[in-house]
């Protein structure tokens, strides 16, 4: 089972909102709350949002089409949800990916919302079933 997450960003507040929308909405409760810092979690995986004072700045900043992390996948309970969330998700810092392609752009198999951050960092809402 994964531990946790962290992600390295370049502005806390922004991300504080955009991940702790999405993860609130998907049931992950605050966890951690630290001057450069924040977590969620869900069961005994937490996700953590830094702006890390070892982060490197004048870096040309996180591009997930780079190697490395490309995005995070997360389960919904549902189709209604994975819905729901990326209609609102431009209310909260988020994208709609493959706007043509949405719910499918998976393949027609897989029923999913692909979200990307005003940070560039993507997330996978998937539905269950």
């Amino acid at each position: 089972m994964l531990h946790h997450v962290e992600l390295w960003v370049p502005d806390l507040d922004r991300a504080t909102e955009s991940w702790g929308w999405l993860l609130g909405n998907l049931g992950w409760t605050p966890y951690q709350n630290w001057p450069d810092g924040r977590s969620w979690r869900l069961g005994e995986t937490y996700v953590v949002v830094e702006r890390s004072p070892a982060m490197r700045d004048g870096d040309a900043g996180y591009d997930r089409m780079r190697p490395g992390l490309n995005h995070l996948a997360f389960r919904a309970p549902d189709r209604t949800t994975v819905d729901a969330l990326a209609q609102a998700a431009p209310e909260h810092g988020w994208t709609l990916l493959f706007p043509a392609r949405h719910p499918h752009a998976g393949g027609p198999d897989h029923y999913a919302a692909y979200l990307e951050n005003e940070d560039g960092f993507e997330a996978e809402l998937v539905a269950r079933g």
